[in-house]
């Protein structure tokens, strides 16, 4: 089985690639505005457990977007042509806020993320 502090990993670099695939990767933030993402929350609900080498997909779904916070949820999926294909495998709610790169502090977060992520808030319930 696939441990379960791997659903993290993959969580994160979905968030990476999500922001990569808008055009706002996150290593831009930091590099224009000095502020970056860091997690503040995150909740996981494991229905069934991933194999080892078992492809698998995130999909993330922005929820809300607030001042410094985003909200999101992250639902990890068996890949195609893997066991179930498409299964819900785990559910990842997760909270991130924009700090200053050097205090730490939040910090709201810049245009244009905070305009296309509110372009984005799904309010549907994740499946």
């Amino acid at each position: 089985m696939a441990y379960h502090a791997r659903y993290l990993h993959w969580a994160e670099r979905a968030r990476t690639e999500s922001l990569r695939a808008i055009g706002l990767p996150h290593n831009l933030m930091i590099e224009r505005h000095r502020a970056l993402l860091v997690v503040r929350r995150i909740e996981v609900e494991y229905w069934r457990p991933a194999r080892l080498d078992d492809a698998v997909v995130v999909e993330t779904a922005v929820r809300r977007v607030t001042g410094a916070q985003i909200v999101l949820d992250q639902t990890v999926r068996g890949a195609e042509g893997q066991g179930a294909p498409g299964e819900r495998l785990a559910l990842l709610k997760v909270g991130l806020v924009s700090v200053d790169q050097d205090s730490l502090k939040p910090v709201p977060l810049p245009e244009p993320w905070r305009t296309v992520l509110k372009g984005l808030v799904r309010v549907e319930a994740p499946g």
